[in-house]
């Protein structure tokens, strides 16, 4: 199978229960939610199995494309790892399907902002085109934290193809695993100063939030609100975090 290929592909779970879970979501009350704030939570969606299944795959060194230490280029401290292709069919259906069910709040977001992209209804098309742009690097990624580390806000921008949206799932157990380590966003409106706010997550809960930009009506119409995203310092333990992003990168 090609890079391409398997890049799009999804594991067994892809069609099924990944899916399903996903498709079970309520994306109406998530679709507002979105439109409100920039974020939306899913609840928990991932069992606890699933989640330590993902955190072991951090030390298997083989599954990574590279390695982050966020110190060193001024990113706050931590570490983060890229998956390689191809994903881990568990990572590979949560992408498939948050992909699917996104693309069109994306859609409805980027014709309020007047942007001319649309996209398409499939993830495999869609990362044929940032394939095609020279995106070809996956970006799924796992997150390690442990105490005093802290990612400073920014956006997760790899290219000229950006998708507007994201999810990003806590993996750890806030109430045994770690204190501190807060899930914070922000948004800077025209002529107005920064707003943040903190999003609270669940073992196997996912947040999806804007990369960029999201539209925002107003009396005068519809403008862009530049979003950002981080998390505050963890006062102790340790912190896994899954980010499904969903184009590639450059």
């Amino acid at each position: 199978m090609g890079r391409r290929a398997q890049a799009g592909a999804a594991g067994p779970r892809g069609r099924g229960v990944i899916a399903d879970r996903v498709g079970a979501l309520d994306w109406a009350r998530i679709a507002a939610e979105l439109d409100a704030e920039g974020a939306a939570t899913t609840g928990p969606l991932l069992s606890a199995a699933e989640c330590a299944e993902l955190t072991a795959l951090y030390d298997e060194e083989r599954r990574f494309r590279s390695k982050v230490i966020m110190a060193r280029h001024g990113y706050g401290s931590g570490e983060y790892q890229y998956f390689s292709y191809p994903l881990p069919p568990l990572v590979a259906d949560l992408r498939a399907a948050f992909y699917m069910a996104l693309a069109p709040v994306a859609n409805r977001w980027n014709e309020m902002m007047a942007v001319a992209t649309r996209f398409p209804a499939t993830p495999e098309k869609f990362l044929e085109r940032c394939h095609a742009a020279g995106q070809a690097r996956p970006t799924p990624l796992l997150l390690r934290y442990v105490a005093g580390d802290y990612n400073c806000l920014h956006q997760d921008l790899y290219g000229e193809h950006v998708f507007p949206l994201q999810a990003a799932f806590l993996l750890s157990d806030p109430a045994h695993d770690f204190t501190g380590g807060e899930f914070v966003l922000t948004e800077q409106r025209p002529r107005m100063q920064s707003r943040a706010s903190v999003v609270p997550l669940r073992q196997g809960e996912a947040v999806i939030f804007a990369v960029h930009h999201r539209p925002v009506r107003g009396s005068r119409g519809t403008y862009r609100v530049n979003m950002r995203h981080g998390v505050s310092k963890l006062r102790e333990g340790r912190r896994h975090t899954l980010g499904i992003i969903l184009h590639d990168a450059a």
